[in-house]
C-alpha cells in the first residue's frame, strides 16, 4: 500500500515502513533493532552452550546451538551472579530472554534474564559439580578428619535460636549428660545471607579457646531450604576450622556439601548430640569396662610370667645355682683382702716417696742459693761495664751534637742577615726568595727581609747585566735610571 506524506511516499511491508530515501547503516540497524523487540519481547530458547567464557567485568558470553544453528547470547553481571550452578560448554541450558541487535556488529544476541538446565534442575546441577570441584582438591579425604573427643567439655552449635533442631540437642545433651558447656551462635539457616552468618558462626567458634566439638545443623526441607549448607563458603570454613565438626542438616535421607566436608556427618541434629555426648550411665559402664578388662589382662600376664619363673628354676641350669653364689662371695672376700693389702703398701711407697722427696728438694734449695748469689755477682760486674760503655757513648755523641749545631749556626742565614745583607721575595700568594733577577719584571712588587724588619718595594727597572761592584752614579744621574729599590 502507497500513500503520500508531506510530498514522501511511504511504502508500508509488515511492521517495517520504508521511506524512499537512503539511509545510513546506524539508522537502518536501530529500524531492525526497534522491529526485534517489538516483535520478539520474551522468548525461551533451548540449545547447547558453547564457547563459553567470563569477561573480567563479570558478564558472560556463550552460543546457543544446535544441530542446524547457533545463536549469540549474552548474560549480564546482576543476572549471572544469580546463579547457583557453573556455565560451561556442552551443557544443555534452557534460557529465558529477549532478542536484541549489538549495533556494532550488525548481529543479533539473546539477552538472557535467566538460566536452567535442561532435564535437571539448576540447583541439584549446582550441588553436583561443587561436590566433584571440592573432592578434587581433597576437601572430602579421610586424612583431613579430625576425632570427636571423648568426653567434651564446651560444645559449640551454630543453628537458628528458635528451630526445632537447637530444642532437640538441647534436650538430648540435658538428658544424656548435662555436665557441659554450651555456646550457642544464632544464625540464619535458610535464605539470603545465611551461608553468611553460618560461616561467621563456624570462625567464631573456631576461635575460642577451649572448645572440643561443633555441631552445625539444621532441621529438614527442601533442597531450597537446605542450600545454604550447599554454599562453597560454609564448606571451605567447615574445612578450615581447627576444631571438629559434626554436619547434623536436614534428615537422614538430605545430604549437603557440608556433610562431606565435615569431620563427622549425623542424619540429625538429634543424632549429633547423642554422638557427641555419651549418657552418664553408658560412660560409667564403659569405664568399668575398661577396669575389669585391664584387670583380667594383668592376671592373667602375671600368671604367665610366674609360669616362666617355675620352668625356669626347675631347669637344669639353675641347678646347685646356690652353691655357685657361695664359690662368687668367697672370690669376693679373697678380692677384698689383697685389695686391702695393695692399699697399704701403697701407703708405705708413698709415705718413702715424700720423705725422698723432701730431702731432695732440701738439697736442690741449698745449691739453688749458692748458684743465685754467684749469679749476682756476675750480673753485677756486668751491669757496671754496660752503664760505663753507655756513659761513653753518650759523651761521644754530645760532642758530635755540639760540633754539627755549630756548624749549622755558622752556615743559618740568619747571621748572614746579622751582616747587613738582605732576602728579597717575590711577593704573592706564594713567596719564593729571589736568587737571580731572571724573570722580574719592570712594576712587580717585592718584599725586602733584613735581620730585624721588612719592607715592600715596587721595582722600576731590571739590569741583568750590571753587577753588584760599581762606582757611583753620577750627580746628573736621574732616579729615573737603571737600578732597583
Amino acid at each position: 500500500m502507497a500513500e503520500d506524506n508531506g510530498g514522501k511516499e511511504l511504502v508500508r511491508e509488515g511492521s517495517l515502513v520504508l521511506r524512499d530515501h537512503i539511509y545510513t547503516v546506524s539508522e537502518i540497524t536501530q529500524v531492525i533493532k526497534a522491529a526485534l523487540e517489538t516483535a520478539v519481547p520474551q522468548v525461551w530458547v533451548v540449545g547447547e552452550i558453547s564457547n563459553c567464557r567470563r569477561h573480567p567485568s563479570g558478564h558472560v558470553y556463550f552460543t546457543l546451538k544446535d544441530a542446524g544453528a547457533s545463536l549469540s547470547a549474552a548474560l549480564w553481571k546482576s543476572n549471572a551472579a544469580r546463579l547457583k550452578f557453573e556455565l560451561k560448554d556442552g551443557l544443555q541450558a534452557v534460557c529465558r530472554g529477549r532478542i536484541d541487535v549489538y549495533p556494532p556488529r550488525g548481529s543479533y544476541q539473546l539477552i538472557i534474564e535467566q538460566v536452567e538446565p535442561k532435564g535437571k534442575g539448576a540447583l541439584q546441577l549446582a550441588f553436583e559439580q561443587l561436590k566433584e570441584k571440592l573432592r578434587a582438591e581433597g576437601l572430602f579425604a579421610p586424612e583431613h578428619k579430625k576425632k570427636i573427643p571423648l568426653l567434651p567439655q564446651t560444645i559449640g552449635i551454630v543453628t537458628s535460636p528458635t528451630g526445632a533442631a537447637l530444642i532437640d540437642i538441647l534436650r538430648t545433651i540435658d538428658r544424656r549428660f548435662a555436665k557441659v558447656r554450651i555456646l550457642i551462635y544464632p544464625a540464619r539457616v535458610q535464605g539470603e545471607g545465611a551461608a553468611a552468618e553460618i560461616v561467621e558462626g563456624i570462625e567464631f567458634l573456631g576461635r575460642s579457646p577451649g572448645l572440643d566439638v561443633i555441631i552445625v545443623g539444621r532441621g529438614g526441607g527442601s533442597i531450597e531450604d537446605l542450600w545454604a549448607f550447599n554454599e562453597e563458603a560454609v564448606a571451605r570454613a567447615i574445612f578450615a576450622c581447627p576444631v571438629p565438626i559434626i554436619s547434623a542438616v536436614g534428615h537422614e535421607v538430605d545430604f549437603t556439601i557440608a556433610d562431606f566436608v565435615a569431620d563427622i556427618r549425623a542424619s540429625t541434629p538429634t543424632a549429633a548430640a547423642e554422638m557427641v555426648v555419651e549418657t552418664e550411665e553408658a560412660f560409667a559402664e564403659r569405664i568399668e569396662n575398661f577396669r575389669r578388662r585391664a584387670e583380667q589382662a594383668f592376671r592373667l600376664g602375671l600368671q604367665g610370667l610366674r609360669g616362666e619363673v617355675d620352668d625356669l628354676g626347675r631347669h637344669g641350669v639353675f641347678q646347685g645355682f646356690q652353691r655357685r653364689l657361695l664359690t662368687l662371695a668367697q672370690r669376693v672376700d679373697d678380692l677384698d683382702s689383697r685389695a686391702w693389702d695393695v692399699v697399704n703398701e701403697s701407703r708405705r711407697r708413698i709415705s718413702e716417696g715424700k720423705n725422698r722427696a723432701a730431702l731432695a728438694v732440701e738439697r736442690m734449695a741449698s745449691g739453688l742459693v749458692r748458684r743465685l748469689t754467684d749469679a749476682s755477682g756476675r750480673a753485677a760486674l756486668v751491669e757496671e761495664r754496660i752503664a760505663g760503655s753507655f756513659r761513653a757513648f753518650l759523651a761521644r755523641k754530645e760532642a758530635e751534637w755540639e760540633r754539627l749545631a755549630a756548624g749549622l749556626q755558622a752556615q743559618s742565614p740568619l747571621n748572614v742577615l746579622k751582616k747587613g745583607y738582605a732576602v728579597v721575595w717575590r711577593d704573592g700568594a706564594a713567596r719564593t726568595p729571589l736568587t737571580a733577577i731572571d724573570g722580574l719584571r719592570p712594576g712587580e712588587r717585592v718584599a725586602v727581609s733584613f735581620f730585624r724588619g721588612e719592607f715592600e718595594a715596587d721595582v722600576r727597572s731590571v739590569d741583568p747585566d750590571r753587577p753588584v761592584e760599581t762606582e757611583t752614579p753620577p750627580a746628573d744621574r736621574t732616579p729615573e735610571g737603571k737600578g732597583t729599590s
